[in-house]
């Protein structure tokens, strides 16, 4: 008997051993064993390939506790330990100052750059000092339409005006006559972009309101101050989703009865979405914006890969209602969506 129990430990070695070698040639061929240890792999923090440590910078346009440009970042970092690259990040709400971060990492002569060009004009000179120094560039979020131009390898976002038109659209579908849009960052062209494609497409009144995205107390004053001198006014949309809930406030201390809309997606846009305080919200999956920068770099370095063909990748727009949010809240928790 012991004889026999031995043969069956060695057939089941040699089996073993075979089906090991079957997995590794699946495996090398992208299989799904390959996939789970690259999740296995991120998640744990060990890199899922062999390639040198490249460092890779991104500077964007944020100002200081934007939680979008968080989600931003936990989809650049995800990616950037799959890939084994160290992530540089940086940013400034002011055209010249994140010129001069994005500066000082050519200066630190990182593998590639990721921009925002929410100022294209304050970007121009550095993102072609930047491929004049061949460090590859990666736009992410706003600049579509001057990425290309600019020299960079591609276009990672939604395109802003296409999003405008798909809130003028669902606005229409609610029936409301009149709205506010609200641009918290002046000289941004992509916020002006969201509310020139919504008036668009919208069949009633859209006009615009300016306020100061660094003092929230002044947002919300701001718009109640606008919705107690226009009681006609009927939805509210804001640009970012932490200015929704600003004006939600501002919509209870003015007693309108406004709809209160937005673009992006976070956890407590999730939960306002479902207890009906907020109307829809506008996804253009900030994550896979971050995610896709960083991976795509990683690609065109070990490959020379490139998306696009000349076009932008969109990551949105997404109109997001009450009957999607309880399925994406587990993920906005988590600060993936």
């Amino acid at each position: 008997m012991a004889r026999v129990r031995t043969g069956v430990r060695a057939l089941g070695a040699v089996l073993a051993a075979v089906l090991g070698a079957s997995l590794a040639g699946c495996s090398s061929t992208g299989g799904k064993r390959a996939e789970e240890r690259a999740e296995q792999a991120a998640a744990q923090g060990r890199a899922a390939v062999n390639t040198p440590r490249w460092t890779v910078g991104m500077v964007t346009h944020s100002g200081d506790g934007d939680t979008f440009w968080d989600i931003v970042q936990s989809g650049a970092k995800q990616a950037a330990v799959k890939d084994n690259i160290k992530f540089l990040y940086a940013h400034s709400d002011e055209g010249q100052q994140q010129a001069q971060l994005v500066d000082s990492y050519i200066d630190k002569k990182v593998d590639g750059l990721i921009v925002t060009l929410a100022k294209p004009d304050a970007m121009k000179a550095v993102v072609a000092k930047a491929t004049k120094a061949g460090i590859p560039v990666i736009t992410v979020n706003s600049g579509s339409a001057e990425s290309k131009d600019f020299g960079a390898l591609a276009h990672i976002g939604q395109d802003e005006t296409i999003a405008g038109e798909a809130v003028g659209e669902e606005l229409g579908k609610r029936g409301k006559k009149k709205a506010l849009c609200v641009l918290h960052e002046q000289g941004n062209v992509g916020h002006e972009q969201r509310c020139a494609g919504a008036k668009e497409t919208f069949d009633g009144e859209m006009q615009n309101l300016y306020v100061d995205g660094t003092n929230m107390p002044d947002v919300q004053a701001s718009i109640e101050a606008k919705l107690q001198s226009s009681r006609d006014i009927d939805a509210v949309v804001t640009l970012g989703a932490p200015f929704a809930d600003a004006a939600v406030k501002a919509k209870e201390q003015a007693g309108s009865k406004a709809e209160i809309d937005t673009f992006d997606l976070n956890a407590q846009v999730a939960t306002a979405l479902q207890n009906d305080t907020l109307g829809f919200a506008v996804d253009q999956q900030p994550y896979l914006q971050g995610y896709e920068a960083v991976d795509l770099l990683w690609l065109y370095k070990y490959n020379a890969d490139v998306l696009g063909g000349g076009k932008p990748v969109l990551t949105g727009p997404q109109v997001i209602t009450k009957k999607d949010a309880a399925e994406l809240e587990a993920y906005t928790k988590r600060g993936t969506r």
